[in-house]
């Protein structure tokens, strides 16, 4: 097979399989990519989207299937990270693999020159070039750590570019940015399509997608469901090939929940007065009601992460005090909230969350192990039954409970942390992002699990940077503002429009 039949392509993928032991993560995908085009790959966590990059860049091999790449005769063998780049195939992924201790120019050219004796001038002077030519906004000189996580992303971009790729997958970059920085980097998406490179784009924000992608293809399970041009495909549409099912699911989800009635004479679940936190939050008071899910909403940055951090004694609190179900108690550290039957999920599961190296099943015991102390561990037979259970409750995608969950989908992995924290039985759950970074569906059984927890007389506090998703779960808003409360919505005034202005000014 030619690419010079289609003279606009730059890269065919045909019939990949891939097998890992019990599962079958590719089963006959073809993809392909023109010159010039931003192409989304879409799917549900464990669709295989992961996994075709990784056998286009050659971190893992393939059963069967061939390659083909502009500019080369026949099919081609990419053993390697290397022999994709050599090859011009470029990846920039979610977390920065560059080193943020050297400068700007030295990030963009290390491991790529020659000889001992460095020409710091004409580095430097390269740099410039590069920068100004994608109008990056650093220096050569400064430092990376200097940069924004946008200004870095946009750094790591440049160097793939100018190391000459003709693909470039961008593999989440979006995932930490605020909507100014993912202006910039889809203005350098636009002008680097415009001079021709194929661009494949890896994201959950379907907004990104219809803003700045010519063509979306959908996986699903391992295999293709389909390539389309974006002004063919309804957002409505999208969703339901992603998750193979119509969606009605979506906007019934919240039936019962607007119905949360306070019961005038119960004590609040949790309550605090005047709390603060090293981490710069103005002093709040809060409290949540037995079967409730209320949220924190604002902008990036406005303080909803410290807020329910110093709740769970995450950060170092600085003032106020603290009621568990009318009782007055001190949480000054993350088990004191622990014993007081409060949970918390954070926003970033890598740092704060998974333990690598460990199994599905050590990941989920691992909090209840902590609160019974590590001199009484639980038997085996205990924690496989446990993992067993919270595997099938949450649906949780994996080979077996003895497989590291490094290995699982960021969906996936995320649901092992939902089960690790749903096994200490708390009263209070606090959910923060839960479902940044993962497909629709899992989104959907995320909400539909907070709602079914909250009819139980789960009390449940749930942070989400998509509105909408807020608007469906919680019963009580409160917005925050530049890391003060600014209001508290409920009722008829649970509404985008009212939200949007609450946070954007006026202390109604």
């Amino acid at each position: 097979m030619n690419l010079g039949v289609e003279d606009n392509i730059v890269l065919k993928m045909r019939n990949i399989h891939k097998i890992f032991p019990g599962v079958r993560a590719l089963q006959g995908v073809d993809f392909t990519l023109r010159k010039g085009e931003i192409h989304a790959l879409m799917g549900e966590n464990g669709a295989g989207k992961s996994t075709l990059i990784k056998v286009l860049t050659g971190v893992y091999g393939k059963e069967e299937g061939e390659i083909f790449l502009d500019g080369n005769e026949g099919a081609v063998t990419i053993h390697s990270p290397q022999d994709a780049q050599k090859m011009g195939i470029s990846t920039v992924y979610q977390e920065i693999t560059l080193c943020p201790n050297l400068s700007v120019a030295e990030n963009m050219f290390i491991g790529r020159t020659a000889g001992a004796v460095q020409n710091w001038k004409k580095m430097n002077t390269d740099t410039e070039k590069i920068l100004q030519s994608l109008d990056i906004p650093a220096k050569p000189t400064q430092q990376l750590e200097s940069c924004s996580i946008a200004v870095q992303q946009m750094i790591a971009i440049a160097r793939a570019v100018d190391m000459d790729c003709k693909v470039l997958i961008l593999d989440e970059p979006t995932s930490s940015l605020d909507e100014q920085e993912v202006a910039k980097l889809f203005k350098l998406m636009r002008d680097l399509r415009s001079r021709g490179v194929g661009i494949i784009f890896v994201t959950h924000f379907l907004d990104q997608v219809y803003e700045v992608c010519d063509r979306i293809t959908v996986m699903r399970d391992g295999k293709l469901v389909g390539e389309y041009e974006i002004k063919d495909l309804p957002r409505v549409q999208l969703v339901s090939k992603m998750l193979g099912k119509e969606l009605d699911d979506l906007s019934d989800i919240k039936c019962d929940q607007q119905a949360f009635k306070k019961d005038a004479n119960a004590v609040p679940v949790f309550e605090a007065e005047n709390l603060s936190s090293d981490a710069g939050i103005k002093p709040f008071d809060f409290h949540i009601d037995k079967g409730e899910v209320n949220g924190f909403t604002g902008l990036l940055g406005s303080g909803r992460s410290e807020c329910v951090r110093a709740i769970f004694g995450a950060d170092h609190v600085t003032s106020g005090s603290v009621k568990v179900n009318g009782k007055s108690v001190k949480i000054s550290k993350p088990i004191d909230a622990m014993k007081n039957g409060i949970a918390y999920l954070p926003e970033d599961r890598k740092m704060d969350g998974i333990v690598g190296d460990l199994s599905v099943r050590d990941n989920i015991i691992l909090a209840q192990q902590v609160l019974k102390g590590f001199f009484k561990p639980f038997s085996k037979a205990e924690a496989n039954k446990v993992a067993d259970e919270y595997i099938k409750l949450l649906n949780i995608k994996t080979a077996s409970k003895d497989t590291p969950i490094k290995s699982l989908s960021g969906g996936n992995q995320q649901k092992v942390i939902l089960a690790r924290w749903l096994f200490t039985h708390p009263e209070y759950l606090i959910l923060d992002e839960p479902t940044r970074g993962i497909d629709v569906g899992t989104k959907v059984d995320i909400q539909k699990l907070v709602l079914k927890l909250a009819s139980e007389g789960m009390s449940v506090t749930f942070i989400s940077s998509e509105l909408d998703e807020m608007l469906r779960t919680c019963s009580r808003l409160v917005v925050m503002r530049d890391r003060k409360m600014v209001g508290e919505l409920t009722g008829e005034d649970l509404n985008q429009k009212t939200v949007m202005s609450t946070i954007a000014g006026g202390d109604k």
